[in-house]
């Protein structure tokens, strides 16, 4: 697999003139982008992204995973722990079809580290109209980072919505969970196309949920991909163009 470092991003205080001039003389980008007009294109496409990014912070992103409740243990018969794997490293995932063309997402080992996991509730269906299940902050929650991924197990609070929410568990009505983050750090191997998280820069809460969360998920994946289809087709466009004033400068 052939790995696509990430193209140059302006620095803080950077003006245009600054970060152009260090664009253009990566090494990166003179060899995936050897003609000049079109590494600068793409410089001038990275600084203007970096600029509305800066007045618009990272959008949050949804994934979903499964969950399962365990069975309480006899020396604590009313405890409702359930769990799952939010994250699983280095394991492609199919998110997005356009036209044929399949996008994929990877989480790389060690995309969690320095990740801001403070203070993560455990929701349903990520809404803020239902009472909190379980809370980081006072260790209902447990976030558990190892060398596969990301383990999340939660100790349900013991209430009505809570109860029902653990029974619901674990008879299988609902069997999925999903968790919002926030991306600081990414590439895009373009052989693939697979995107690759390469540093989380928060996980915002965790939730059970059931069908109409698919639709979240489903529009955060389409959002992105649909963006890189489209530069992608505006870089096919771009090379053709290119190619015909090639061909039109030899026969002139």
């Amino acid at each position: 697999m052939v790995m696509i470092m990430p193209i140059p991003k302006p620095k803080d205080g950077e003006t245009k003139d600054e970060f152009i001039k260090r664009c253009m003389s990566d090494e990166t980008m003179i060899s995936e982008f050897p003609d000049e007009k079109q590494r600068y294109a793409v410089c001038m496409t990275q600084f203007k992204e970096g600029s509305e990014k800066k007045m618009n912070p990272a959008q949050k992103e949804i994934r979903l995973a499964e969950i399962r409740a365990l069975e309480p243990v006899q020396d604590n018969e009313n405890e409702m722990i359930v769990e799952g794997r939010a994250i699983v490293y280095d394991s492609p995932t199919l998110m997005y079809e356009i036209d044929g063309i399949k996008y994929y997402e990877v989480i790389v080992r060690g995309a969690l580290d320095g990740a801001d996991l403070r203070d993560v509730p455990f929701k349903y269906n990520h809404s803020d109209n239902v009472m909190v299940m379980a809370r980081t902050r006072n260790k209902t929650l447990e976030l558990i980072p190892d060398d596969k991924g990301l383990l999340v197990r939660a100790k349900l609070a013991n209430t009505t919505a809570g109860r029902d929410l653990y029974e619901l568990i674990r008879r299988g009505d609902i069997d999925k969970m999903s968790f919002a983050f926030t991306v600081a750090e990414e590439a895009y191997d373009k052989e693939t196309r697979t995107r690759k998280i390469l540093r989380f820069k928060r996980i915002w809460d965790v939730s059970a949920v059931d069908i109409p969360a698919y639709q979240d998920t489903y529009i955060s994946a389409r959002n992105y991909f649909e963006a890189l289809a489209e530069a992608e087709r505006q870089a096919a466009e771009a090379a053709e163009k290119l190619r015909k004033k090639l061909i039109l400068r030899t026969y002139l």
